[in-house]
């Protein structure tokens, strides 16, 4: 078994409270949870023009889990009203 986990730092666009960027947020890791992975806010709560978002995904190979997480990456990276800043994944399996 394979696991696999992406953290993606993005910048939000014309968003100036907490409640806007719920507003943005939620669709966002809607259409992730859509794709069969576990997907929630994990970070910079606090902070309306920010958002850490946290994907993880299960799978019987190492190449599976990438290529779930490449689909997820590309699908944050074409939403309009956010801007990918940074990402960061790893894929572990049972020896690591």
């Amino acid at each position: 078994m394979f696991t696999g986990s992406l953290e993606a730092d993005l910048l939000l666009g014309d968003v100036h409270s907490l409640k806007q960027k719920r507003s943005v947020v939620r669709p966002i890791v809607a259409a992730l949870v859509k794709m069969q992975v576990s997907a929630a806010e994990v970070g910079d709560q606090a902070l309306h023009r920010r958002a850490r978002i946290g994907v993880a995904v299960a799978a019987a190979d190492a190449r599976h889990a990438g290529e779930v997480l490449d689909s997820c990456e590309r699908l944050l990276a074409s939403r309009p009203e956010v801007e990918l800043l940074s990402v960061r994944r790893k894929v572990r399996g049972d020896d690591d």
